[in-house]
């Protein structure tokens, strides 16, 4: 990377507060991805990549296989631009088959765990993917098969599971856990048997212009689409990443519990942990007594989640028992942080958690708050190095916002997508053309803080329309969670016969909790303007929940009837 000593203008009042280490104008010059593995495999080739249940892979040994899954990719026929899916859950050969798929010249597509076969068959259609990678794990396995028979899906490469553990581990599941494992059916074919000894034909990528990942939005507001993520955008945003991080020369052993296939932890987990020659102590599914041990197990030094990840955390048993003396600093991302919960995780670790923030689309950050130094809590920090930031006028984005008004938050910066495959009309709605270019449009309606803070406010597709006024449900369900009883909050708009809508709000309690819906609805009324008070507090035993934890407004809205 290299610094820009360009000066400051009025439009970015973040630069007199800059608190990122790394200046702001830093310029990220193009890189592949496969680019970026090899030197970090070449510096790293002794340090372990991956620790998986306590077996380690170094970085040698992961970029071998990539190379040989790259080899064999072409010996199939695979060519650059081609589509490789992949099925997988946190386990080793995701990361062989990631790089080796672009090394490749292939665009990766991300298909999460948990699809139906029917939610998979859909984008495997719509992304064009010609060969999917799973492993032989009986939640996984027989989805892949039903859809490759019903979809022009070529190819299937499976993995062996117990392959992956420690050998006693590998031994215990085969003879004891065969029904977690589905056989392999002969029309496909076994990891091992792909992987070629011959070294791969050299690819030319062009990092700016050619596609190394079609990444799937999470359909929390819509049908899921396909962001078209450059190298570059991947490679950039890695090194912004890793640019706001003081500590530029510790070893990082990274909890690995986000799933791999979702952006957030494609950069801050994979990433930008090859970048920095760390380690991931990867998990193929989030448990809270499984996380705690793996953290002190291995002495970990950060974990990026979910706000629920971290409640979790806080609300086993086993918390108040570990060793958290390794732990430095951990990313929250997703879903806004509750100050309770921040103080809480603080208190119970000595590590800092700060909050940050990014969409799909923007391959994975555009802010965050410094690691060190100033923060500003219940704010998504300043935009991260490289990146630029407006807001614009909610009800026409040609104009920014008045000066102290909320406005649409959009985005500039080396890490913005390209657009949306096959979806030019959806592509050309998600940006604002302004004189100096394009602008990516979030959705989000923030507001900009003293100092270039950005505080979000709510997303414009949830603002509740009450008379004529807008109320913006975040503000209401921050205020929900200051109640010691309150544990997560949601908030939404039901139809009302005067007002249009009212906002009515769903929580679940901490443990032994008794306050009631009426208790807590006569609370909360008390402290909000007449607009905003809720019309009643219902109280559930759970919350919907998106892939990653975060929570879903939108499934909520569907199982009380208001999709």
């Amino acid at each position: 990377m290299t610094v820009s000593t360009a000066a400051a203008s009025p439009d970015q009042p973040w630069r007199a507060h800059y608190a990122h280490p790394a200046p702001w104008d830093t310029i990220f010059p193009p890189l592949s991805v496969p680019q970026m593995f090899a030197d970090c495999a070449a510096r790293f080739a002794d340090r372990p990549l991956v620790d998986f249940m306590g077996r380690r892979f170094s970085y040698a040994d992961l970029n071998g296989e990539a190379r040989a899954f790259a080899a064999g990719l072409q010996q199939l026929g695979i060519v650059k631009g081609d589509r490789v899916g992949l099925f997988l859950p946190n386990v080793p050969i995701y990361l062989a088959a990631y790089y080796g798929a672009m090394l490749a010249g292939a665009t990766v597509v991300n298909f999460s765990p948990l699809y139906t076969a029917t939610e998979l068959a859909a984008q495997v259609a719509d992304s064009g993917t010609r060969l999917l990678v799973t492993v032989d794990s009986s939640a996984l396995l027989p989805t892949a098969v039903a859809v490759q028979a019903q979809s022009a899906l070529e190819w299937l490469v499976v993995g062996s599971l117990a392959d992956q553990l420690p050998w006693a581990k590998g031994l215990a599941m085969r003879l004891f856990a065969r029904k977690a494992l589905s056989k392999v059916p002969p029309q496909a074919l076994r990891w091992d048997d792909l992987l070629a000894e011959t070294a791969p034909a050299p690819t030319a990528l062009d990092p700016e212009e050619d596609l190394a990942l079609l990444q799937y939005t999470g359909g929390t507001t819509g049908t899921p689409k396909g962001a078209m993520l450059t190298h570059q955008n991947i490679t950039a945003n890695t090194r912004q990443v890793e640019a706001i991080d003081p500590q530029q020369d510790a070893r990082d052993m990274i909890v690995g519990v986000l799933p791999l296939f979702h952006v957030f932890a494609n950069i801050c987990v994979l990433n930008r942990t090859v970048a920095h020659g760390g380690c991931i102590a990867m998990l193929p599914r989030f448990d809270a007594g499984q996380a705690l041990k793996t953290l002190a197990r291995v002495r970990a030094t950060s974990m990026p989640g979910v706000p629920t990840m971290y409640q979790a955390l806080l609300d086993h048993p086993d918390c108040g028992k570990t060793d958290f003396s390794s732990l430095r600093v951990c990313i929250s991302g997703g879903a806004p942080l509750p100050q309770p919960l921040k103080q809480r995780f603080e208190a119970a670790t000595g590590a800092r958690l700060i909050e940050g923030y990014g969409l799909t689309e923007t391959a994975g950050v555009a802010t965050a708050n410094p690691y060190e130094g100033e923060e500003r809590p219940g704010t998504i920090g300043q935009p991260i190095p490289g990146t630029r930031i407006r807001l614009l006028d909610k009800e026409n984005p040609t104009r920014d916002a008045a000066p102290g008004e909320p406005g649409e938050l959009a985005i500039q910066g080396p890490q913005v997508m390209r657009g949306y495959w096959r979806r030019p009309e959806a592509a050309l709605a998600a940006f604002a053309e302004r004189p100096d270019g394009r602008w990516l449009r979030t959705g989000d309606v923030a507001v900009l803080e003293e100092g270039g803070y950005l505080r979000i406010v709510d997303r414009i597709k949830d603002m509740i329309a009450v008379g004529g006024f807008k109320v913006f449900p975040s503000e209401v369900e921050a205020v929900l969670l200051r109640h010691p009883a309150v544990k997560e909050a949601l908030v939404i708009g039901v139809p009302d016969p005067y007002r249009g809508e009212a906002p009515r709000a769903y929580v679940t309690l901490q443990e032994a909790a008794t306050e009631t819906g009426e208790t807590l609805a006569k609370w909360l009324n008390a402290q909000l303007g007449k607009h905003e008070r809720v019309d009643a507090v219902v109280v559930r035993e759970s919350l919907p929940k998106t892939m990653i934890g975060k929570l879903d407004r939108k499934a909520l809205r569907a199982e009380v009837g208001l999709a």
